[in-house]
């Protein structure tokens, strides 16, 4: 822990280096606003290195994402807002704070007790167990976020089963739909019921969406590679034809 310590003083001040007037032209232009792409960025190959299951990937985008929590701390810190003391201060208190049962007299954990300890925080009344909804994020995770707060207050189906006949009517009501607003919400209504199925079966929906998408690329890519192999133009082909490539390249007989 205490190199850890040095390491991180170590980051601090290369990054004080760096935006000093001495430092790197790039980095000194950068503000709150400029950083935001490159933060969304970083965590999204964060989550890539996990499900990959790369050590050293994650190690890797670990620091990034550890880079921009830097970054920003040094120009709040140039701005007389607040210093990675403050940053690093107000987390460690607001664990303590939420754990009571860890670090203090709170005789275990409860979801209630996690929520009321958040609206106080926050300074208002009692907030609602389902949760508040953030528009910054991704809708599957959101919509998974709300029914874990659901599931946490008893508002939930027994078992998967019932999960399977909620997306069956949610499909047949979506197959009847017929004007636009209509056809929208009977969508939404099935994707919510989806994602409440990925978590009976401990599936997280926006890494399966995405390795799904990644498996379609590289198919799709393969598939291309089949058929300019054989000297065809894909634009060119049939569908017939195109599905006959997509089973080649999905692993079946190439010749």
């Amino acid at each position: 822990m205490k190199e850890a310590g040095i390491l991180f003083e170590e980051l601090v001040s290369i990054m004080e280096k760096l935006r000093s007037p001495e430092g790197c032209e790039w980095d000194r232009k950068q503000t709150h606003e400029s950083l935001k792409p490159y933060l969304i960025e970083e965590c999204y190959e964060l989550i890539e290195a996990i499900d990959e299951k790369n050590d050293d990937m994650m190690k890797e985008e670990l620091g990034d994402v550890l880079l921009q929590v830097v970054f920003h701390a040094q120009i709040a810190r140039e701005r007389g807002a607040f210093t990675i003391e403050d940053v690093i201060r107000t987390l460690n208190e607001k664990l303590i704070r939420r754990h009571p049962h860890v670090f203090g007299d709170s005789p275990g954990y409860s979801y209630k007790q996690w929520e009321d300890i958040k609206a106080q925080e926050k300074g208002k009344k009692k907030s609602s167990r389902i949760g508040e909804i953030n528009p910054l994020v991704p809708a599957l995770s959101m919509a998974r976020r709300i029914q874990e707060n659901a599931s946490q207050v008893g508002f939930d189906w027994k078992d998967p089963e019932g999960v399977y006949e909620k997306i069956e009517e949610e499909l047949k009501e979506l197959k009847e739909a017929k004007d636009p607003r209509e056809l929208e919400e009977e969508f939404g209504d099935l994707l919510f019921s989806i994602v409440n199925l990925s978590r009976f079966l401990n599936v997280d929906p926006e890494s399966a969406l995405r390795k799904a998408t990644r498996k379609f690329v590289e198919r799709f890519k393969k598939m291309e590679e089949l058929i300019e192999k054989d000297g065809l133009v894909l634009e060119e082909l049939p569908i017939e034809k195109l599905d006959e490539y997509w089973e080649k390249a999905k692993g079946g007989d190439e010749t």
